[in-house]
């Protein structure tokens, strides 16, 4: 598969052309240890294309991974997915109209409601084991939201799936139940890039999805940035680069989309056997572990510990897994999340498995949190709220305020509380149990 991006940078690395262009580094630096990167750090010159309006060494490649992801079209953010979620909506969602949403979807999503007025309709998984940034999303919660908010005329369906701790979505039956009413489904697949080179393609876009989003540099080799916003369904096609353009940078990272670049040929080489052995490994290793991995995270890279049935915080795992040079995505009170992908090796494997052998496990007895995650009362907009004169309390004293902004688990930035809505007892709970002791509230 060609590379016309990266082929690109590297001829003019080697062209001996003196850049009176930005960047200021010139190609070159002065002794601040990233030079070897500076020569492919270019802007939009002759012949590298504009990565909002393409047609060029971009698009070419852009084709490149419809072409693998089995898409109408795909494009390149170096926005990452906060990016495509921002383009997406924009896409589907008439000014000031509302769309259904799952509540544990990523703060972009609130910050899409914010820029373009927007109202999110929620609907609440059905959450587990003490956390609020997973749980089980149904196809019949689907359609009672669909039905409840009818009169609001929405726009779409948005869900995330997979979500943190690894559980998939039956995404291919919501996708069914949102085109019975004739609304578009949008899938937030940042952590499932992967997804379509398994042995049998459980890619949103495969199982239905309009629209989804994959931050390719989460589980693939693509640098930090790099994300992908698929489509299925044509009509949106000619709003997308538009939407981009709206929200994103017009100095885009060349090095971001190289990797992406490049990336297209390892998926369209040795990607799906290297992907298979991780997997196999996660596999084997859930299995050993069974007391301490969740098997409800069904997504196959990740490894997600329930340590409270072993007398341990997740923060607490964490730690332990840090002493022996293991640094984790992502703890909470209850759960510790690793993230695998095909570029992980057997010794990483292997120290994982010696010092998952040695945890200190006190064996007392842990409670998970006790809490009700039920939709707050909403006093007001999101926008309206955001833009809003505002002030900062403890968290102890705001009871009955309203949020100022999204205050939310980080990562994954799931909103625990939204802007525009009312802080209760149980919101305050919740984000005490995160360590969130100070918030944001209109005035």
């Amino acid at each position: 598969m060609t590379t016309p991006i990266y082929d690109f940078l590297e001829k003019y690395r080697t062209s001996g052309t003196v850049r009176g262009h930005m960047p200021g580094h010139k190609g070159r630096g002065v002794n601040c240890g990233f030079e070897a990167a500076f020569p492919y750090d270019i802007t939009e010159i002759k012949g590298a294309d504009v990565l909002f309006e393409s047609d060029g060494i971009i698009a070419e490649s852009e084709k490149n991974a419809s072409k693998l992801f089995g898409t109408k079209a795909t494009f390149y953010s170096a926005g990452g997915s906060t990016l495509c979620i921002q383009a997406m909506l924009a896409a589907v969602c008439k000014k000031d109209s509302a769309f259904i949403c799952a509540r544990n979807s990523h703060r972009a999503v609130m910050s899409s409601c914010v820029l373009l007025g927007l109202e999110p309709c929620w609907f609440y998984p059905e959450y587990e084991d003490g956390s609020v940034v997973s749980g089980n999303i149904t196809p019949e919660a689907v359609e009672r939201a669909i039905l409840k908010y009818a009169e609001k005329k929405p726009s779409c369906v948005f869900i995330t799936s997979p979500d943190y701790l690894g559980r998939l979505a039956p995404v291919r039956e919501i996708a069914e139940i949102c085109h019975k009413y004739g609304l578009p489904l949008l899938v937030d697949n940042a952590h499932g890039a992967y997804l379509a080179f398994l042995e049998e393609n459980i890619h949103p876009i495969a199982l239905g999805a309009d629209m989804c989003c994959d931050s390719a540099h989460k589980t693939l080799p693509v640098l930090t940035g790099g994300a992908y916003l698929h489509v299925a369904n044509e009509r949106f096609i000619p709003e997308i680069k538009r939407n981009m353009a709206l929200f994103g940078s017009t100095s885009p990272s060349y090095i971001i989309m190289s990797s992406l670049d490049l990336c297209n040929k390892y998926l369209d080489g040795n990607f799906r056997k290297d992907l298979a052995v991780t997997v196999s490994r996660v596999k084997s290793f859930r299995e050993h572990f069974s007391h301490l991995c969740v098997s409800k995270a069904a997504e196959p890279l990740k490894i997600t510990f329930y340590s409270i049935p072993c007398g341990l915080t997740g923060y607490h795992l964490a730690e332990q897994l840090r002493s022996g040079g293991i640094e984790p995505e992502y703890a909470d009170e209850t759960h510790t999340v690793l993230m695998m992908s095909a570029s992980s090796t057997e010794d990483d494997f292997a120290r994982l498995t010696e010092v998952t052998e040695m945890l200190m496990c006190p064996r007392i007895l842990l409670r998970p949190p006790e809490y009700t995650m039920c939709e707050p009362k909403r006093a007001v907009l999101p926008r309206e709220a955001f833009f809003a004169e505002k002030e900062t309390v403890d968290t102890d004293s705001a009871i009955g305020r309203i949020a100022a902004e999204s205050v939310t688990v980080c990562p994954p930035c799931v909103p625990v509380v939204a802007p525009g809505e009312i802080i209760d007892e149980n919101v305050i709970k919740i984000l005490k149990m995160y360590s969130i002791f100070k918030v944001n509230v209109i005035k």
